[in-house]
């Protein structure tokens, strides 16, 4: 039997073809929207996922102020933020959030989904998350995918 018939063929940054998506954010759950971004960037939807490789696509959010929570998320979830000095710990809900930085509360919840290490933060390089309709990644020729 030939062995090399079953070898394992791994991604690296030169074989890695990354596209650029199109992701409309309005009247979508948060989470779960959040989960999908986070696949997509991450590169689990494709067949040559390789854990230790950026394999990702780009992703471009639009509408992100427009994401809903089910029940009183809104109200009463919390995020925690924390200085490192005694009293610096801040913390808000996501209707103050979304006044003061409309793409936060999603840019949040896909942060959390990804690594915490060195390709995670080269992952999170990838994700252009913007408030409006209007986006400047239009000579990208982004794919629109809807869920």
């Amino acid at each position: 039997m030939d062995t090399l018939s079953y070898k394992t063929v791994s991604a690296n940054a030169k074989t890695v073809t990354k596209e650029w998506i199109l992701l409309d954010a309005e009247d979508q759950i948060v989470g779960r929207f959040a989960s999908e971004a986070a696949k997509m960037l991450r590169g689990k939807n494709k067949t040559n996922f390789t854990p230790h490789v950026d394999c990702g696509d780009n992703v471009i959010i639009i509408n992100a102020e427009k994401a809903k929570f089910t029940g009183k998320k809104m109200s009463e979830k919390t995020y925690f933020t924390y200085s490192g000095y005694p009293g610096g710990q801040r913390n808000t809900t996501p209707e103050k959030m979304l006044v003061k930085k409309p793409d936060g509360v999603l840019r949040e919840a896909i942060h959390g989904m990804l690594p915490k290490s060195k390709l995670g933060n080269a992952i999170k390089k990838n994700l252009f998350i913007y408030a409006g309709p209007n986006h400047p990644h239009e000579a990208q020729k982004p794919k629109q995918v809807k869920f």
